[in-house]
């Protein structure tokens, strides 16, 4: 009933904000125009669709509001007065009262906010799905950001998972196509990383982990955590100054390169996904910022990073191979690496995909970003995995999810950016790292402690083994000398018995002799 009763919210969500009015009136078919007249009749609204479909996400709770987070950034997709109404998702979702924030902060470090910080902002700077932000001074003056964590998530959150459970079940019940898409493993790593957001402790590890990735790039900022203020609902960390991202206005009269901007930030993305396995998997135009400080200016700032994906070097190398495949318009090898991963079945014809892997890709090369339909591309790619029983990867779908986020904010700062050129140098280079001298040399340098803890000891590792074969060898020739003793006494044996049987004969057939004169 607890499910039945939310899946009821969420239908008059719909209804009440007109949602299927959003759906339908964009689309040109005959059937459905003649529908949304019918679902029409009788209602009315007062406010823009787009102010409508923001409302609705924010009421049905985070998860849609994560979806909207999305949307915002696909300016290609999304009519424009929905994008300007859902980009308010980013960062500005309703707060809940400064009052129940501070006895949240209170609760989790058992102090009044008065003895925890020198100075507390009750008014929220940032507030967004699943939590929101102040800044506080610390006592010794460092200025500090301080994360809440929204009360009552974990309820909300389980509810509609549970209902996107059992809609994925339905979908691979009554779909084929449903089966080949993995929607219950895909709903399974959402659930997974949404539960991993609602621990701000393991999110302020994943920002120190991020933050000693990136300091040799020196392109992207991460604010350092202060550990002994943080907690699994609150955490604390140095405070950033930049301008966000989507204020391009006044990053333009600042004198921001955007050509650059958006050149570092497809090196930023790939670095994380290739060389370290480790990426932000929620970059949003509303946690990314841009350092207009003169030591930093230009730098990204990275912030929110509860949701981080990884990558297995399995996963890493697959990927880049495909990539640099792409690049080189080798399209065969893209097909033979699909059928060699499983992801296709192995009798698969490597001409056939071949063929339909170029016919979706050739069309986009050479062209700059803004001229590229990725709608189209999705559409034609999907009807190739359908046509080839392509199964989708569920430990990928928060990269896929990144890469549309990157595209989108790419678009934004340079619709003119060439995403293959600029990636494709990238890659070939990391790549060069992974095979040939120069991989032996890094795999070398990464063993090196290993190698100079075990370097005293093998002296006497080199005896110990020397005294091991020595002993094998004559554990060895002491088996061989009991084989042949074994054998000689099997011989000797023989003989014996074959003495005594002959000389027993002898006796009988003599005894025999002597006594034939008596008969």
């Amino acid at each position: 009933m607890r499910y039945f009763s939310r899946l009821l919210v969420i239908v008059w969500t719909v209804l009440r904000f007109g949602l299927d009015d959003v759906a339908l009136s964009g689309l040109p078919q005959r059937r459905f125009r003649l529908l949304h007249r019918l679902l029409s009749l009788g209602r009315k609204w007062d406010e823009p669709r787009g102010v409508r479909l923001r409302l609705a996400l924010e009421r049905l709770g985070p998860i849609f509001v994560k979806f909207g987070q999305v949307l915002s950034t696909r300016r290609d997709l999304v009519p424009p007065d929905l994008v300007d109404e859902l980009a308010k998702l980013q960062d500005r979702v309703p707060p809940f009262p400064a009052a129940q924030s501070q006895a949240l902060v209170e609760k989790a470090f058992g102090k009044p906010v008065s003895e925890l910080f020198a100075t507390f902002d009750a008014e929220p700077v940032a507030s967004a799905s699943i939590a929101q932000v102040h800044f506080a001074t610390l006592k010794d003056g460092r200025e500090v950001a301080v994360k809440v964590l929204r009360p009552g998530m974990l309820d909300i959150i389980e509810d509609d998972l549970a209902l996107l459970r059992t809609l994925a079940g339905w979908v691979e019940r009554l779909s084929a196509d449903g089966r080949r898409l993995k929607p219950r493993e895909v709903v399974a790593e959402f659930d997974k990383y949404l539960h991993d957001e609602l621990d701000l402790v393991r999110e302020a590890a994943n920002a120190a982990q991020l933050r000693r990735n990136m300091q040799g790039l020196d392109l992207v900022l991460v604010p350092e955590m202060h550990w002994d203020l943080c907690s699994p609902e609150v955490i604390v960390m140095e405070r950033m100054y930049g301008v966000p991202i989507g204020q391009v206005e006044r990053l333009r009269a600042a004198g921001v390169d955007f050509k650059k901007l958006a050149r570092d930030g497809v090196t930023v993305f790939f670095t994380q996904v290739f060389r370290d396995g480790f990426f932000h998997a929620d970059m949003h135009p509303g946690n990314i910022q841009v350092s207009l400080a003169p030591a930093t200016f230009g730098n990204y700032i990275a912030l929110d990073f509860g949701i981080i994906g990884t990558l297995t070097e399995v996963d890493k190398e697959y990927l880049a191979q495909n990539f640099i495949a792409f690049f080189q318009r080798d399209y065969k090898r893209v097909a033979e690496l699909h059928i060699a991963s499983g992801w296709v079945p192995a009798g698969t014809r490597v001409d056939e995909l071949e063929g339909a892997v170029r016919a979706v890709c050739e069309p986009h090369f050479d062209r700059p970003l803004k001229d590229i339909s990725l709608g189209q591309v999705l559409m034609r790619l999907f009807q190739t995995s359908r046509r080839f029983n392509v199964e989708i990867q569920p430990q990928l779908v928060l990269l896929q999810k990144t890469l549309l986020n990157i595209e989108g904010l790419g678009r934004q700062l340079d619709p003119d950016l060439d995403l293959w050129a600029t990636a494709k140098p990238f890659l070939e280079r990391w790549m060069n790292e992974q095979v040939g001298w120069r991989a032996f040399v890094n795999q070398i340098k990464k063993e090196a402690p290993r190698y100079a803890q075990l370097f005293p000891e093998l002296p006497r590792l080199l005896h110990d083994a020397l005294k091991q074969q020595a002993s094998a060898s004559e554990a060895k020739a002491l088996r061989v000398l009991l084989q042949e003793q074994r054998r000689t006494n099997r011989l000797l044996q023989a003989l014996l018995y074959a003495g005594m049987g002959f000389t027993v004969g002898l006796l009988v057939a003599h005894i025999l002799v002597q006594a034939r004169p008596l008969f």
